[in-house]
């Protein structure tokens, strides 16, 4: 960090007040695990898993999501990515953490996926591939795989901007740039095939062919919200006092507002598919998610993670500000947690009883939260906040710094 750099301290308090309240939530949740496993007629450890993969699902999305974003802006140059990109960067150096807090998943998969047990599929050939396919031990080797690919990419991408921030060398930037269009490619895939894994599976007898992409949007919108957010946090403060100018905030916004419209496009275009083709297989998951409770949840998403934002996203004003724009990404985010609590757990909810948030769910989701905020922190503090040396850039930054 520079002397000029006066975001230490936020940076700091941040760190350590997220780590402090993730690790307190982190062993209370844990603790609760044990209670419930003296109590079999409440889920017993059955619950604390479900509400640690609900958990899991959301708090990954932001570092993946930023690890196709971070890729997305070197593939297109634009300086919409100039005060997010450090922010995107750190996200994305934070996977390897993710990577860890995935291990309890593996511990309960017997009691989160019906996979486990051989009798849950008919003897048929398209079963027999599925029996073949959901293993747990092959399971966990995707994952292993789907972890190894986008920890390799991000080493990559934090490689090359570290060393073009201390040579200034412009080859870098026509590595990461290479990287940035396969790179992507591999996102995809990846990020597709591990919703499918992680999520999708909970409920094996259903598929959708759109279902990854879903995610890839949830991914990305919540990546960019979360940087947008983070990026008001520290507005006040040098480096990135001033540093998004109006149109920066402008381009965001629009990117926020496309993410926003394709979310709502891949969501109805799934449902449109299914219904259409009323088949057995396909109809109950939405049955499951339409009615009662879970109904009104659907029509929440409805309303807020589309109309609202769309029509807000629209006025250009709001656009142009950041303290209106990072509302309108702090609220996507929370509306975020409420998407993928209708995608997880209606799963575990067999007699459609509905929703019942549980103290527990909000415990894990905030123990990992807070964890992966601390590391997240503790990363966004090894680099300076703005790109060094950047041609893409560096005019941008002598006019505003004067370096």
């Amino acid at each position: 960090m520079s002397s000029s750099d006066t975001s230490r301290p936020v940076i700091d308090r941040a760190q350590s007040r997220a780590l402090a309240i993730g690790v307190v939530c982190f062993v209370a949740a844990i603790i609760w695990g044990f209670i419930l496993s003296k109590r079999p007629d409440e889920g017993g450890w059955t619950h604390f898993f479900q509400s640690y993969l609900f958990a899991f699902v959301f708090v990954v999305a932001i570092p993946l999501g930023s690890l196709g974003f971070l890729m997305l802006h070197h593939s297109t140059g634009g300086w919409w990515g100039l005060p997010i990109r450090r922010i995107l960067e750190a996200s994305t150096r934070t996977i390897w953490v993710m990577a860890i807090l995935f291990i309890p998943i593996v511990l309960g998969i017997s009691r989160l996926y019906p996979w486990w047990r051989a009798d849950e599929f008919p003897d048929d050939s398209l079963n027999h591939f599925k029996r073949g396919y959901l293993h747990p031990g092959f399971f966990t080797v995707r994952t292993i795989i789907y972890f190894a690919i986008w920890i390799v990419l991000a080493y990559l991408l934090n490689k090359w901007s570290a060393e073009q921030d201390r040579t200034g060398d412009l080859i870098l930037k026509d590595r990461m740039v290479s990287l940035a269009a396969p790179g992507l490619v591999l996102w995809g895939l990846t990020v597709s095939a591990a919703a499918i894994d992680w999520v999708m599976s909970l409920e094996p007898q259903w598929s959708s062919t759109i279902y990854g992409m879903v995610f890839m949007v949830i991914q990305a919108l919540a990546a960019l919200s979360f940087s947008i957010v983070v990026l008001r946090r520290l507005s006040d403060r040098e480096p990135l006092k001033d540093c998004a100018d109006p149109k920066q905030l402008n381009d965001l916004g629009n990117l926020m507002l496309a993410f926003t419209l394709l979310w709502t496009y891949m969501s109805f275009s799934q449902f449109l598919i299914i219904w259409a083709g009323n088949l057995k297989d396909e109809i109950p998951w939405y049955l499951v998610r339409a009615r009662g409770g879970w109904g009104a949840v659907a029509a929440i998403l409805l309303i807020f993670h589309f109309f609202v934002p769309f029509f807000l996203l629209l006025q250009r004003r709001l656009k142009r500000r950041l303290h209106s724009l990072a509302r309108i990404a702090g609220w996507m985010l929370v509306v975020a947690v409420i998407d993928i609590y209708w995608l997880v757990v209606p799963a575990f909810d067999p007699k459609q009883t509905g929703p019942h948030f549980h103290l527990l769910d909000l415990l894990v989701l905030i123990g990992i939260g807070g964890v992966w905020l601390g590391a997240f922190f503790g990363q966004l503090k090894k680099l300076p906040l703005l790109p060094l040396h950047d041609p893409r850039f560096e005019g941008v930054l002598e006019h505003q710094h004067g370096d």
